[in-house]
């Protein structure tokens, strides 16, 4: 690295104490699903100290309906919004690049699991607690202070970067995909998620649904005339682990090794009233994922297919048949050449700061990756820091890879964009 590379470095650890803070201060705001308000605001009043114009991007449900990548969701986006930030170029030489964390976070339940306060963020042996630290806010943090740092080394830049904190990255994906609708675009496009310094190249498609079913209410007195309903959905959910099981059959050449990138899981189930009572109603929400180059429109009727083929095996079930939603998650799965020319440039900065090139990771999750592959005009991947116990109890980050992931960001925007001095 030249001297001009190391004076920006510099200036990346001379920020690392503020980065962290920051870190800290978004990790504290509790931005559940429909609670993102406050770590947004939080966003909002970063950029604009730092220097620049946010600017909020609503998810408009109906403006978004028609777009191939919208997921439909029974909830509401009124006063709900995403926060962008545009550094506009200072010449013309470069190529432009964008930077996309989420804020939003899963539930910490059950709270009891926690050595701490979930949003009580803690700095200990050289990591960062509390809920959303790894998935995602200090990678935002790290975004938004490699871009800073080339400000404070006194550098300008020959390409526009983008600066975009979005909600529903853990849910449908909306918020990153209004933000491309709205016509905000880069060449290369990085997300911090916590996967570490590999380079992502694959990912699953992942579909959301809910199946409900009724049954027959009696007392205790009577359970043998009755019909659970709960119990009735064993037989649905056994059938759906056989669909798995069909998914995974065939290696995906996407995956490598791993034998089995298509996971199934069943993360909420609920039915009854009453502990003396035959359960007259059950639900249960499921997530499975499903192979690159498979349409959603296909896995979506794999699974009415199943739900229905099982239905038809259980006399109950044949006359009362389940009811199939899908909402949520409806995203395609992907799969990049791993020497794309950003890809290659973000792997020697690897190189140059770590001593060994990017890994390469291939991810049985979704990102919001998708937005920018499937409907952007960039070569984009993840990138980020080291975290553990991402939606799970005493979830962390390590401190040194955040700090790490803004010096990899400000070396590529050296690189990629064009520093001009």
């Amino acid at each position: 690295m030249n001297s001009t590379e190391q004076k920006l470095l510099q200036a990346v650890d001379n920020l690392a104490e503020d980065m962290i803070a920051f870190s800290a201060r978004l990790v504290a705001e509790p931005s559940t699903l429909g609670n993102e308000a406050s770590a947004l605001q939080v966003m909002e009043d970063e950029l604009t100290r730092l220097g620049w114009s946010p600017q909020r991007v609503e998810i408009d449900p109906q403006a978004l309906a028609a777009h191939p990548g919208f997921a439909p969701v029974p909830w509401d986006y009124e006063g709900r919004h995403n926060v962008v930030a545009v550094r506009p170029a200072d010449g013309e030489s470069g190529k432009s690049a964008l930077f996309n964390g989420h804020l939003d976070v899963v539930s910490p339940e059950p709270l009891g699991r926690w050595d701490r306060d979930p949003y009580e963020p803690l700095i200990k042996d050289g990591w960062l607690y509390g809920r959303g630290a790894g998935d995602m806010k200090a990678g935002v943090a790290a975004m938004t202070y490699a871009l800073k740092a080339v400000e404070a080394a006194g550098f300008g830049l020959a390409a526009p970067v983008t600066i975009e904190a979005v909600i529903e990255e853990e849910c449908s994906g909306n918020g990153a995909l209004a933000c491309r609708a709205a016509g905000f675009d880069a060449e290369a496009v990085l997300i911090p998620e916590p996967f570490g310094p590999t380079i992502l190249t694959s990912q699953v498609g992942v579909c959301w649904f809910k199946v409900s079913l009724g049954g027959v209410p009696k007392h205790v007195l009577e359970t043998h005339s009755g019909v659970n309903a709960i119990e009735k959905c064993y037989v649905l959910i056994a059938a759906l682990r056989e669909l798995e099981a069909e998914l995974n059959a065939q290696p995906h050449p996407a995956f490598g090794i791993n034998p089995h990138p298509a996971n199934f899981n069943l993360g909420i189930i609920s039915g009854g009233d009453w502990p003396s009572t035959v359960p007259a109603m059950a639900e249960f929400h499921c997530r499975q994922g499903f192979m690159p180059g498979t349409e959603f429109s296909e896995i979506e009727a794999r699974i009415e297919g199943t739900i229905a083929r099982a239905a038809a095996a259980d006399p109950w079930l044949a006359d009362n048949p389940p009811v199939v939603e899908f909402y949520g998650f409806r995203s395609q799965g992907h799969q990049v050449p791993p020497d794309l020319p950003a890809f290659a440039l973000l792997s020697q900065c690897q190189q140059d700061l770590a001593g060994e090139p990017a890994g390469i990771f291939e991810s049985t999750a979704t990102t919001d990756l998708r937005s920018f592959v499937h409907y952007g005009r960039g070569q984009a991947t993840c990138f980020g820091p080291v975290a553990e116990s991402i939606h799970a109890e005493n979830e962390r980050v390590n401190i040194d890879s955040v700090i790490h992931t803004a010096r990899a960001y400000a070396l590529f925007l050296a690189r990629w964009c064009g520093l001009l001095e």
